[in-house]
């Protein structure tokens, strides 16, 4: 059976969140929808995955909802279903940042992913990846800043040890799928940085959509279900996860080099 994965976000003030929580877990669960929905007074964030048909009638039923009537989900195919269960969850934020940022208001310049290789070739842009460093480790823009976070409430500490408003007039920004540029790109607005730009759709509609001739990604894109990695036309990677310390290893290796483990039965 081949499964539909769709990664979905939108920023958009709500306050009924908690009221359509189990209208939307009743829903997914009769569709057999598995995956992990996040709802906050800010909005909506989450990946889940089921048949064409399942994934359809569930992004219609989030439709519904007259705040989300322009929601959009990128797609992607998996082999097997990629999570265990179906979690909605109620948060703070639908991606934590505990900074007061506001996408809603104001964010950086969203460039599409056939002009992202001009933007990145201009010696003015300085790159920086707005993901974790294991994130990172395994695959990333050619000449790209690594932040060298753990979690994504360190990039405000990042940006002022790594840029300057007076010096770097030109930031652009990457992420898996592109909400957390939203956060960081309207942080470093806030921060007097003049021109923010973000990868539109993140690091997976860029894999998508260019060819992988004319593409400036080196290694694979991290993602948060059990594909663990995709490359380009996001297929499969080549990575497992460790079990034992949760990181992403070589798919070929018997022992996660990171904490010794056996990975016999990690795949």
């Amino acid at each position: 059976m081949t499964v539909v994965v769709a990664a979905l976000y939108q920023f958009v003030a709500v306050d009924d969140w908690a009221d359509w929580r189990s209208q939307w877990l009743d829903r997914a669960g009769a569709l057999g929808i598995r995956g992990t929905l996040l709802l906050a007074q800010e909005g909506i964030n989450g990946t889940i995955a089921g048949t064409r048909e399942a994934i359809d009638q569930m992004l219609v039923a989030l439709r519904s909802h007259p705040a989300l009537t322009d929601l959009s989900a990128r797609e992607s195919i998996a082999p097997a279903m990629p999570f265990q269960r179906l979690k909605i969850k109620l948060k703070r934020e639908i991606v934590t940042f505990n900074q007061p940022v506001a996408p809603t208001e104001r964010t950086g310049t969203r460039v599409a992913p056939t002009d992202w290789n001009a933007l990145i070739a201009d010696p003015e842009v300085k790159l920086i990846d707005t993901r974790n460093q294991f994130e990172v480790a395994i695959g990333s823009f050619q000449g790209a800043i690594d932040p060298e976070t753990q979690t994504f409430t360190e990039f405000p500490d990042a940006v002022e040890r790594l840029l300057d408003p007076q010096r770097d007039r030109k930031v652009a920004m990457f992420c898996t799928g592109g909400i957390r540029c939203e956060k960081a790109s309207a942080y470093l607005l806030a921060q007097g940085f003049e021109q923010v730009y973000q990868l539109e759709g993140g690091i997976l509609n860029y894999l998508a959509t260019v060819d992988p001739a004319e593409s400036a990604w080196q290694g694979e894109c991290f993602v948060f279900d059990e594909r663990v990695a995709l490359q380009h036309g996001l297929q499969p990677g080549t990575y497992q996860m460790c079990r034992a310390c949760g990181r992403p290893v070589d798919r070929d290796l018997d022992t996660c080099p990171h904490c010794q483990s056996s990975l016999g039965d990690a795949s």
